[in-house]
């Protein structure tokens, strides 16, 4: 069984956090130097490197995609690339795959690859990116200023719960390094399911959906707490600092007492759309 699958509740309420861009100041760099560049070497693509990585940047950080999957922002990646500058091979079957498949993971992929060969590129990109990730220097990354005292704060009342589309091991190495995971009680990554899954599962632990509150900084993130009719509270890109010192001093009291659902909400979650030129 997985760790989802035993997890117990412990408390009456959960406070669900996603790692890169939210709690960790690790997605810029990570698509900056490991995913996009990787793709361009995997492919072959230099000859149109810059123009690529721009687009590769767009869809996922600074658009209303932001935060996607991984395979899935390849399959997205890639299909412009074809239709724009060079045939991919197998982009239908990529794109089949990421749109339909239960698990979206480096295991999921590899499962693929005797099928056609652009599963195995796909599994050679991702793995590929996870060593550019372990290879990134230490001191240029790390957790956003007062994401520490925040889910320190929210495990004093809540269970909390790491919710993250990235790669199992460097979630729990990042949250380990920046000693973070003790204020943990359980880590869903990418080979759990999706965010809106995990969600789902927590809530048969027995939450009310109004004591779940979903922390995260794309609207993928979002929409997973919409799917599941619980809470969400949005860390704005270029705004992180500002925004956890308000979960510290303002929204995690409002979850705890009733008051978040509503008219809050409805604020920061105007603020959240605005920031990304989503209204």
């Amino acid at each position: 069984m997985s760790a989802l699958q035993d997890f117990e509740k412990k408390k009456d309420y959960a406070v669900c956090v996603d790692s890169d861009g939210c709690a960790m100041d690790t997605m810029n760099i990570k698509h900056f130097r490991c995913f996009g560049p990787c793709m361009v070497r995997e492919w072959g693509l230099e000859q149109w490197q810059e123009a690529i990585l721009d687009r590769w940047n767009v869809i996922n950080l600074f658009s209303a995609t932001r935060g996607i999957n991984r395979f899935k922002g390849l399959a997205m990646m890639l299909r412009e690339v074809n239709d724009q500058y060079t045939q991919i091979d197998g982009i239908e079957a990529l794109e089949d795959w990421a749109e339909h498949a239960k698990e979206l993971s480096n295991d999921a992929v590899q499962a693929k690859s005797g099928e056609d060969p652009v599963f195995g590129k796909a599994l050679s990109w991702s793995r590929a990116v996870n060593e550019a990730i372990e290879a990134l220097p230490e001191d240029e990354v790390g957790p956003y200023e007062g994401v520490d005292r925040a889910l320190a704060k929210a495990h004093a009342c809540a269970d909390v719960v790491v919710v993250s589309s990235a790669n199992p091991e460097a979630v729990r190495a990042e949250w380990t390094r920046f000693g973070l995971i003790d204020e943990v009680d359980l880590l869903c990554t990418q080979e759990m399911g999706s965010k809106a899954f995990c969600i789902g599962e927590l809530l048969k632990k027995g939450y009310a959906p109004d004591h779940i509150l979903m922390c995260g900084d794309a609207p993928g993130d979002e929409a997973a707490a919409g799917t599941n009719g619980v809470l969400y509270y949005p860390i704005l890109v270029n705004h992180e600092k500002e925004s956890w010192t308000r979960f510290l001093d303002e929204a995690l009291s409002r979850f705890l007492s009733g008051t978040y659902a509503g008219a809050y909400q409805e604020e920061v979650r105007s603020a959240f759309r605005k920031n990304l030129g989503m209204e």
